[in-house]
């Protein structure tokens, strides 16, 4: 009798449970689901959380980008910088707004844009950075901050995987011009779709929670809440962005667990560095001097003499029951992007090109961890 086979190993499982689902149920049962007192006490919360005035909840973290531009005024004829390397929704919202994505260059070692790098293809169109704190590693935003300063430019933080994630011992988002986070499942804090945004300016606050419903002056939770009628005005072109109560419930749940589930993912990306250590060809992702990553992702660059191709290592895995992803995309290759001008982006093409992403979840064991660097093993074994 053959032996029974293993239990496939996800990427990433969210740690949700009974406190979530008891969360969502009671926002059901109250009547109010859709935005509402829910949404602003998690906006509240989340804002407290990260050491911004302000946070505003939308849909999903794209949402949030596009309102972030919108809220800057960017508009055709307007170029902005962003790294290639990054979902392709960060190079997106610009295209949302009319304006023109730059693609620049990122550092090696973290994946994200530097001062340098954006320096490089800066010009007299642009107006405005866009930052990632790739896989929750922190992006040197101190520096950046700086810089853009004294070029009169506007820098997002597109901080969508970097909830619990640090810059200099502060949050990363403290301090931020315009950030933008995500809460997605694959994410540190889920509300199964959703986004957020914070800032510390009252005035694009309450600009940014118009743009997210329509563009009115009065929220369905004012107008709910008035004891005389209330006749909105609509005050520009906004937007459907909103978020539910019900997901807000279930992030309110999500954020008081934060600093369980960051501790829990540096103690499993510890355990890998520990048990990589001595695989030849493999640099895993690292903290960064300036910073410590919430490892919302794990990922491992490839020598460039690895024995095998990334894609046949995520084979391997994949065939030994590992599920994998390859590494951070490249926006510049895909076919939305052809034909884009942009630089040489070398390093870049090399991180998207021989980079993957390892299983990290909370609940994840030690034999799950074994069992995926002995298929990383026998793929250096020359």
């Amino acid at each position: 009798m053959s032996a029974p086979a293993l239990a496939r190993i996800p990427v990433m499982i969210p740690w949700l449970g009974a406190e979530e689902a008891q969360a969502a149920a009671d926002a059901v049962l109250s009547g109010w689901v859709a935005q509402g007192p829910r949404v602003a006490a998690f906006e509240a919360a989340f804002a407290e959380r990260v050491g911004a005035g302000h946070g505003i909840a939308v849909s999903s973290c794209t949402t949030a980008l596009h309102l972030a531009l919108v809220a800057l005024d960017l508009g055709p004829g307007d170029e902005v910088i962003v790294p290639s390397l990054s979902f392709i929704a960060t190079a997106n919202a610009v295209r949302y707004v009319g304006a023109e994505p730059v693609f620049a260059e990122v550092d090696l070692t973290t994946g994200n844009v530097t001062a340098a790098t954006v320096d490089a293809v800066r010009t007299e169109r642009t107006r405005a950075v866009i930052a990632v704190h790739q896989g929750g590693v922190p992006a040197d935003v101190h520096s950046l901050r700086d810089r853009c300063a004294g070029w009169g430019l506007a820098l997002v933080e597109d901080a969508a995987c970097a909830i619990g994630s640090t810059v200099g011992g502060s949050s990363v988002g403290r301090g931020a011009l315009l950030a933008a986070w995500s809460f997605h499942p694959r994410k540190v804090v889920t509300t199964g779709e959703g986004g957020m945004i914070t800032t510390d300016d009252a005035q694009w606050a309450q600009r940014l929670r118009r743009l997210r419903e329509h563009g009115m002056n009065a929220s369905a939770a004012q107008r709910h809440a008035a004891t005389t009628p209330v006749l909105e005005s609509y005050l520009e072109v906004g937007f459907n962005y909103r978020m539910t109560d019900i997901q807000a419930a279930v992030g309110l749940v999500q954020l008081g667990k934060l600093d369980e589930m960051v501790a829990r993912r540096r103690a499993l990306a510890a355990r890998y560095d520990a048990l990589l250590r001595d695989v030849p060809g493999l640099r895993p992702v690292r903290d960064p001097a300036h910073g410590r990553s919430n490892f919302q992702s794990y990922w491992v660059l490839l020598a460039e003499d690895f024995p095998v191709g990334r894609d046949e290592v995520l084979a391997a895995l994949s065939a030994a029951g590992v599920s994998a992803r390859r590494g951070i995309m490249a926006a510049h290759l895909e076919p939305a992007y052809a034909g884009h001008p942009h630089i040489p982006l070398p390093v870049t093409e090399r991180i998207s090109r021989d980079s993957l992403i390892l299983p990290v979840f909370h609940t994840m064991t030690e034999e799950q961890q074994d069992r995926v660097v002995a298929v990383l093993r026998e793929q250096a074994a020359p």
